[in-house]
């Protein structure tokens, strides 16, 4: 099953309404990080596991896994630990677009994503989202207007 670790910080900073968000108020960022992986990801066989700089201030969860907050020190680091504690880093799919982190998880066999490329494949996934819902409304529409077509008739 795949892992996949999200540096959270970098990923807020990558998505222009999070970030902007982010800048006033940390906690509602990160809530609407969570609500768009938990979009992202429903319905897909996986773990996640998403780190965050600084401390808890009111309880999050995403429904694939779980949250880690970094406390007193760099994310950065708890998401190398990670790597290099897995017991088998292939399945791993590093989000982040810190060079650094990249460079080492790549050094572990991890795939990485960047952060910019992973926001693509949201937006591309809620457009497709969105593309079904509309075909579903306007399969339940054409049933409406047979009805009425259908009543004229008569």
């Amino acid at each position: 099953m795949n892992h996949y670790i999200i540096d959270g910080n970098n990923l807020i900073g990558r998505i222009p309404s999070l970030q902007k968000i982010h800048k006033k108020d940390k906690h509602t960022s990160r809530e609407q990080l969570v609500n768009i992986l938990n979009r992202y990801f429903a319905g897909k066989k996986l773990k996640l596991t998403l780190h965050l700089d600084g401390h808890p201030n009111f309880p999050l969860s995403v429904s694939k896994g779980k949250i880690e907050y970094s406390m007193n020190q760099p994310s950065d680091n708890l998401i190398r630990n990670e790597i290099e504690y897995s017991k088998n880093p292939r399945l791993i799919i590093l989000i982040t677009s810190d060079r650094s982190l990249m460079n080492f998880a790549k050094v572990c066999s991890c795939t990485v994503i960047s952060s910019d490329e992973f926001y693509k494949s949201i937006l591309k996934s809620s457009d497709n989202n969105d593309e079904e819902s509309r075909i579903r409304q306007l399969g339940n529409e054409k049933g409406e207007f047979l009805k009425l077509f259908q009543e004229r008739k008569k």
